[in-house]
């Protein structure tokens, strides 16, 4: 049963973690880090991402302007575009290392520790990616709940609040780190050696024959 169920635990451990690939590099990119609504201004939304910062108009669309510098932003949101690059990074690495380990895939059929090893470092590599994705949305949204609960700020200044991208990024790093668990679940699961069913098979033959000749009158 190990060997009829690895090839589909192998496939959809890298299916999900191309899931969480691909989420991790759409939150990197999305300008709904945090929102803010204007009491005094309803039909405006202002938004604030890794990269810009965005206006959301019922009438005009959308409006975004870049940040200047560097420099000039929050620590958690320059930390959090190195460590979402990082992410990014990894989970590429991740998927080419995994994809050339599968066992469906013909290449390398005579290595199989090598293809083995490949599915081990690949797998690794989306738990580093996924970590890597939870904790600059994890930080960018308790920072959030910092600054929207202090009591120094008067009652009547906007407060920010999670934006879409967060629970997205959440997402993202959970897939990866399911995708890499399903990975090397498979490698640590046991296998069948050929030699072990061919004896298996060749006793029990051996039994039947002669549970045959005993039978015979």
């Amino acid at each position: 049963m190990a060997l009829v169920y690895q090839p589909v635990m192998q496939l959809s451990g890298i299916l999900v973690s191309l899931l969480g690939w691909v989420l991790s590099c759409l939150t990197t990119y999305l300008p709904q880090w945090k929102n803010l609504n204007l009491e005094l201004n309803e039909l405006e939304i202002w938004t604030m991402g890794l990269w810009q910062a965005c206006v959301v108009q019922e009438e005009g669309g959308m409006q975004c302007k870049d940040f200047d510098s560097f420099l000039a932003l929050p620590p958690e949101l320059r930390i959090s575009r190195i460590l979402m690059f990082f992410s990014n990074g990894s989970g590429l690495l991740g998927l080419l290392l995994s994809g050339f380990g599968l066992d469906c895939l013909k290449i390398g059929e005579r290595q199989q520790e090598q293809k083995k090893r490949l599915l081990l470092f690949g797998g690794m590599l989306f738990w580093v990616s996924g970590i890597t994705a939870i904790v600059p949305v994890s930080w960018v949204a308790h920072s959030t709940v910092q600054e929207f609960w202090d009591e120094n700020i008067p009652d009547i200044v906007p407060r920010w609040d999670f934006g879409e991208a967060l629970f997205v990024g959440w997402l993202a790093g959970f897939c990866l780190i399911l995708g890499g668990s399903l990975l090397n679940c498979t490698i640590c699961s046991t296998e069948v050696h050929p030699s072990s069913v061919h004896y298996a098979v060749a006793e029990q033959q051996d039994q039947c024959q002669r549970l045959e000749t005993e039978t015979r009158p």
